[in-house]
């Protein structure tokens, strides 16, 4: 199969995935769970190249193993968390918006705003998972080493910073603080810098496959730029703003995404 038939199909079986997931957000009356199927979504993609494009050298088997790995645990903590937290304020206040100001259904606006953006966006981002299998390269060389083991540390770091947020906020004492321990002592943002060094390694391995592969150059660069410009730390730093006055202080001392030793203030 080449590569462009391979996109349609990887194509064909995400957008039914998110058509079905937004029947199922209609029956709930909430999207928020989509925010699971974001990693989700991007394990079943990279399988969906395995089977279908038929590369079964080092480069696939890996770029497959390391996308599992991180969207399995990913996804299942931000359901877990849905779960445990309900409904997400941020996707309810966007619906409401929605259904007030344009007078749209909920149907309308959860296809609109949320279901028809995240499926493209998830399909770019993961680009070097399918095009890094469109071919098979003759040996594992050191740029693919190199986005393994990129790959492992934006793994690493996304898990263990997820890990000390969900044990801090556990904690009754720590209501209205802002953490600044482990690995939140060196970035405001170690879940999402643990994302981009995950989909930049992935990226390596797939480009060392070959100019397919590197071709797929969007992905991370997309995911960099939705984590760091729009619907990541923007998002999150616009509200710890408006709900914890220390946070300014902290955004003072510490690097907002690449990790580096606290400032002295």
């Amino acid at each position: 199969m080449d590569v462009s038939q391979l996109l349609v199909v990887n194509a064909a079986v995400s957008a039914a995935c998110f058509l079905g997931l937004w029947l199922l957000s209609i029956r709930l009356k909430d999207p928020s769970f989509v925010d699971g199927w974001w990693a989700l979504g991007m394990v079943v993609i990279a399988w969906t190249t395995f089977f279908v494009g038929g590369a079964r050298g080092p480069h696939a088997l890996a770029l497959v193993a390391l996308c599992t790995v991180w969207g399995l645990r990913l996804g299942l903590y931000l359901l877990w968390r849905w779960r445990s937290h309900g409904p997400d304020p941020r996707y309810q206040a966007m619906m409401g918006k929605a259904q007030a100001e344009r007078g749209w259904s909920f149907a309308k606006a959860s296809l609109l705003m949320v279901f028809a953006l995240q499926g493209p966006l998830q399909f770019i981002v993961c680009l070097p998972v399918q095009l890094g299998q469109a071919t098979e390269a003759p040996s594992f060389e050191a740029l693919a080493w190199a986005g393994v083991a990129l790959a492992c540390i934006g793994i690493a770091f996304e898990t263990i910073g997820d890990h000390q947020l969900v044990r801090f906020k556990a904690d009754p004492a720590n209501a209205g603080r802002v953490l600044d321990t482990g690995l939140w002592r060196y970035t405001r943002h170690p879940n999402y810098f643990g994302d981009a060094c995950l989909w930049w390694g992935l990226y390596l391995i797939a480009a060392d496959t070959g100019w397919i592969g590197a071709a797929s150059l969007p992905g991370p660069l997309l995911i960099t730029f939705l984590l760091t410009k729009w619907s990541g730390a923007p998002t999150v730093e616009g509200r710890m703003r408006r709900r914890r006055p220390e946070y300014e202080a902290y955004i003072a001392r510490t690097s907002g995404f690449i990790p580096l030793p606290p400032k002295r203030t």
